[in-house]
């Protein structure tokens, strides 16, 4: 009786310890987390909607810029990617800015002024008015921005934000 009790007993203890997963043997895949950033700077904190945009910005007396674009244009994944890695864009855009991307139309046409075309960029001062006189260097397309256009941007974002003291 002793002999089965014993036999039972380390019969246990090796199935236990069998069971157990070696962490290091069975490495778990890395997943890269979905933010709402879509790519254009993801240690930024970018609003999910017009709407919550619309709330931040009045409550923190800051401009909204709102970036419309689509996944799979080359115009604005070229615009993307100068985007995320200007570093005095992604310093504006973190201090200073309510900071939206959309790869959908919204039903307020004011974002359209000029038409709906990728990709565009508006800006939205804390009283809810589109910034229609913050524009880009194009006569037909009024808010689109092109990689070489950088600069351009960093100058308007800097008009949003003197704009905002000014007039507000």
């Amino acid at each position: 009786m002793m002999k089965l009790l014993s036999a039972l007993v380390v019969l246990v203890a090796v199935s236990s310890s069998l069971g157990k997963l070696d962490k290091k043997t069975t490495p778990k895949p890395k997943r890269v987390p979905q933010t709402l950033s879509r790519g254009w700077a993801d240690d930024l904190i970018w609003a999910q909607t017009y709407e919550e945009a619309l709330f931040r910005s009045r409550s923190n007396n800051k401009p909204v810029m709102v970036i419309f674009h689509l996944e799979d244009c080359p115009h604005s994944l070229a615009l993307k990617k100068v985007f995320a890695e200007n570093n005095e864009i992604q310093k504006m855009a973190d201090e200073d800015f309510v900071i939206l991307n959309l790869v959908y139309e919204t039903t307020d046409k004011h974002l359209s002024p000029d038409g709906q075309y990728v990709p565009r960029i508006l800006f939205v001062d804390p009283s809810m008015t589109v910034r229609a006189d913050i524009t880009g260097r194009y006569s037909n397309r009024l808010y689109a921005y092109e990689p070489s256009d950088i600069s351009l941007l960093v100058s308007n974002m800097k008009k949003a934000k003197r704009l905002l003291k000014t007039e507000l």
